[in-house]
């Protein structure tokens, strides 16, 4: 059984204040052979509803200033350049997308941020100071190596998470209740974690990871491997957490979430900013226009659009600058297009990320080399 540090009588309520428990070891979720009273379903929605605390180690810091700021981030593995000269803020409130190719960086760039590597040179804060433990409580990390202990309860596992991220064990098995219910996974509470699928251990992950209410979330491809109905509830689980005031920074190769979640992006290509900002911003900086359109005929080759999708009466036409809609409109007509439907739109993210890489999110290339020697925190 998994132990947790007990409560001393000053311990965290049903509304999750911070708790001050002693430094002993306790047994975690069955005293005594007892189990707690089932939350009410007004006490299950307080859990979900109730607003991120402010961190204490914000103390008297201006609100406005980027809770991640990396300023000429530099990282080599010996001979060879990681990241050279990034830089970026993540804004308090805002939902972050970090993009980029397979082995452009982003793992490397969470984890000097996070004092698992030392950067080479540069500036990486979290909350205006290099990262240390006094912020720990208040962020919820989901790495891209998963890791749970593999033969305890699922129902036990959370228990003991909650309580070491400074939850009471009331409040953290109330969560564990609620999560387990929302995410179809209730009746498997008492099953030892490795008998549980690999997406259900991923989404156990997850509930880990947010289950205190940390004011940062980072998230390392937090739906990679599910399905479009279980990532949908993903999604909607993290941006129910952005609406709980959290700031998020999520890598991901799903540019549906990208679109649907992030405020800001960056796109990462061998270790530097291929393009930063919002994303109007980035679709502005790459310009061009996207016409879907359902039609009949055939779509002939012009240099005023380029086919990017072709289907059965539906096609994507990418325009370049300087090209008006109504010009392409007028010249598929008089090429004997029959036109049914015509939608005209800014450049996908997809789109631009080819443009950026060359192929598809997701797609794999060079691999993060992780030389031991690199490991360990700054000093």
């Amino acid at each position: 059984m998994l132990c947790a540090p007990a409560e001393n009588g000053q311990g965290e309520n049903s509304q999750g204040k911070n708790i001050h428990g002693d430094n002993g070891l306790n047994a975690d979720s069955r005293d005594g052979g007892s189990q707690a009273e089932a939350p009410t379903k007004e006490s299950q929605q307080r859990i979900l509803d109730r607003k991120i605390p402010v961190c204490d180690y914000a103390g008297t810091m201006n609100a406005a200033q980027p809770l991640i700021h990396i300023q000429d981030f530099h990282m080599s593995f010996g001979t060879k350049k990681v990241i050279e000269g990034l830089s970026f803020d993540v804004h308090r409130g805002e939902t972050f997308g970090f993009l980029g190719s397979n082995g452009s960086g982003k793992t490397t760039t969470i984890r000097a941020l996070l004092g698992i590597y030392r950067p080479t040179s540069g500036t990486l804060e979290i909350n205006g100071k290099v990262f240390s433990g006094d912020f720990g409580a208040r962020l919820g990390y989901l790495p891209e190596e998963r890791g749970l202990y593999k033969k305890e309860s699922v129902r036990d596992v959370m228990s003991y998470f909650g309580r070491l991220k400074g939850m009471s064990r009331q409040a953290a098995q109330d969560f564990c209740r609620q999560y387990l219910d929302r995410v179809g996974l209730a009746d498997k509470a008492e099953l030892h974690v490795d008998k549980l699928s690999g997406g259900e251990q991923q989404k156990i992950q997850l509930g880990v990871t947010i289950m205190n209410e940390p004011e940062l979330l980072i998230l390392d491809e937090p739906t990679k491997g599910f399905d479009p109905v279980n990532r949908r509830l993903l999604m909607d689980i993290i941006e129910d957490r952005k609406q709980a005031g959290a700031t998020v920074m999520m890598v991901t190769h799903q540019m549906e979430e990208v679109e649907r979640l992030c405020d800001s992006i960056i796109l990462l290509k061998d270790g530097q900013a291929a393009a930063y900002g919002t994303i109007d911003d980035v679709q502005n900086q790459f310009g061009g226009r996207t016409i879907r359109l359902k039609y009949a005929g055939t779509i002939p080759a012009s240099p005023n659009y380029q086919v990017t999708l072709a289907e059965t009466n539906y096609a994507e036409l990418s325009l370049p600058d300087g090209v008006d809609e109504a010009q392409v409109l007028k010249e598929l007509v008089l090429a004997g297009v029959v036109v049914r439907g015509f939608v005209a739109a800014k450049r996908s993210l997809e789109d631009i990320f080819i443009q950026v890489y060359g192929e598809a999110p997701g797609t794999a290339a060079r691999t993060e080399e992780v030389p031991a020697h690199t490991r360990g925190r700054r000093n």
